[in-house]
């Protein structure tokens, strides 16, 4: 009686799993979608290959470079005139990354050439004269960066679409190994691909700069010009765009070198602006070293400016009215869903280089309902024919055998419902070799029954010893079988994983189908006869 009552309120409880508590026929359809989850090739969704721009990477490493160089010789009292360095803007110009030294102190070469050899070891440093060096990065260096690069992109987009709630979305890297750079990203059933695509382009390079207290100007050209049209090293114009925050905009001189960077990030969220009710902003929390470092400048510059810098554009800025220690503001954003999106990106990192589109693609739902009209085509005509097979070879016994075969794939639906698992059309695949499987435990089952009868023992007796005998074997072939599948899934990717994940919750489900439930529904058949003369098997 126990057993029977496991197997009610589990078989309730995958019920439940599948479709809830439905108050109408709209709510039960509602529900079964919900909570089987389809991929992309049954639901539709986006196909998105992007290539990674790994000259950004190149860049901020060389800015890097530079703002250590320039604390590192003000450490060692080295007196060095300016820095500056090369401007990669395509893949192939980070062959070559490389920075500038101009004016060192003659009294101090050696000073200078031992700080680099001791504290940059992936550079080469390279005398142009007397006074002038260049530093080049090294060949091995210059692989391991692109190779952390689109790494840590690819990872900081898979936070950015997991964060969204999508499901099963696939991100992996795409490409020749030796040229790769392009990031393969898949979106089943997004409803706004649009919104998708800003938030996973977005390359939220935060910056905190210094603003030099000149301008603003009216546009860069005014800038140029009041400047000679030579800027001084290690500065650029940059734009404040007009909104109701800053009146008409404007350009200013920033410093490249950023006191803190996107790097330095802890935390950030959305709030209200309070300094402009309508509008929101986005708090944001730094880590331990970059709220020493961020104390340290504030407090040295105190009436002087500072800019926040979003992807190469100026968001706000503001005057040093004391120093500043571990959180910051950015305000001035129209709504609630921009701000929650820029804390969204924050918070989930910096992409470390921006991305370009190669290729986009939209798979239609109605691809996706003909693979499972299809799909359900086979696996129906699949399961009718083992249902007719197993009544006519083995009669009444086969019943059995079907009720546990169907209580199989309700528990398998279960598991995925339950476990937020995506079915896609190779793990209907899964499915259909589930019941092949099934059936299979089924007949080994049954064949030792027969092989025990045929032995002069008793159908009880029979019964037990099939079971028992019988419980090994299929032990042995379901451990190989899911064995192969952690395999598949530590090696395989999107549709072989779910290939895999499905197939081991079928076969999980099917040892306890198989043994539990078809020796209790033998045990229901033979106690509730006074004498047994025959078994339909």
């Amino acid at each position: 009686m126990v057993k029977v009552i496991v197997i009610l309120a589990i078989v309730l409880a995958c019920v439940f799993g599948i479709i809830g508590f439905p108050r109408s026929l709209d709510q039960l359809k509602a529900n079964v979608s919900h909570n089987i989850r389809l991929g992309l090739d049954l639901k539709g969704g986006s196909h998105l290959v992007l290539q990674v721009q790994v000259q950004d990477a190149a860049r901020t490493q060389a800015d890097q470079l530079i703002e250590s160089l320039r604390e590192g010789a003000r450490v060692a009292n080295i007196i060095v005139e300016g820095y500056d360095r090369n401007d990669p803007r395509t893949l192939a110009d980070t062959n070559t990354i490389q920075v500038n030294v101009h004016g060192v102190d003659q009294a101090k070469t050696q000073a200078f050439r031992a700080l680099v050899a001791d504290k940059y070891p992936d550079w080469l440093l390279t005398p142009v004269n007397a006074a002038d060096y260049r530093l080049n990065m090294k060949p091995s260096a210059l692989i391991e960066l692109k190779r952390n690069t689109v790494t840590q992109e690819r990872e900081t987009i898979e936070r950015r679409v997991n964060a969204l709630g999508l499901t099963e979305p696939t991100v992996q890297d795409h490409g020749a190994p030796e040229t790769q750079s392009e990031i393969l990203v898949e979106l089943p059933g997004v409803d706004d691909p649009a919104r998708v695509k800003d938030l996973i382009g977005t390359t939220a390079q935060l910056k905190i700069v210094e603003v030099k207290n000149e301008g603003p100007w009216k546009s860069k050209e005014e800038a140029l010009g009041a400047k000679g049209g030579i800027l001084p090293i290690g500065t650029e114009v940059l734009n404040w765009p007009a909104s109701a925050n800053n009146g008409s905009g404007g350009w200013y001189l920033v410093s490249r070198s950023p006191v803190i960077t996107g790097q330095d990030m802890r935390s950030a969220r959305a709030a209200t602006d309070s300094d402009s009710p309508g509008r929101w902003e986005c708090s944001f929390t730094l880590s331990q070293d970059g709220a020493r470092r961020f104390e340290k400048f504030t407090g040295a510059n105190i009436g002087n400016r500072l800019g926040v810098i979003l992807d190469e554009q100026i968001r706000s800025v503001a005057t040093i009215q004391s120093a500043i220690s571990d959180s910051g503001r950015i305000n001035g954003l129209s709504t609630e869903q921009e701000a929650s999106d820029l804390s969204l990106v924050l918070r989930t990192g910096a992409l470390p280089a921006g991305i370009r589109y190669l290729q986009e693609r939209t798979i239609g739902p109605s691809l996706g309902a003909d693979s499972i009209r299809e799909g359900l085509y086979a696996g129906v005509a699949g399961l009718i024919a083992v249902i007719l097979a197993m009544l006519v070879y083995y009669k009444k016994a086969g019943i059995n055998a079907v009720l546990a075969l169907l209580l199989n794939t309700i528990l398998l639906i279960a598991a995925l419902s339950y476990f937020g698992a995506t079915l896609t059309l190779p793990g209907i695949a899964g499915v259909i070799l589930t019941i092949g499987m099934a059936v299979d435990s089924n007949v080994l089952i049954f064949e030792r029954i027969r092989e025990e009868l045929r032995a002069g023992k008793s159908i009880p007796a029979a019964v037990d010893a099939g079971f028992g005998k019988a419980w090994w074997t299929i032990v042995d072939t379901h451990v190989t079988t899911i064995v192969s599948c952690l395999f598949l899934f530590l090696f395989g990717t999107g549709p072989v994983r779910g290939f895999a994940v499905t197939l081991v919750i079928g076969l999980l489900a099917n040892v306890f189908t198989a043994v539990f439930v078809s020796k209790v529904i033998f045990d229901w058949e033979l106690g509730g006869r006074k004498q047994i003369t025959a078994l339909s098997i």
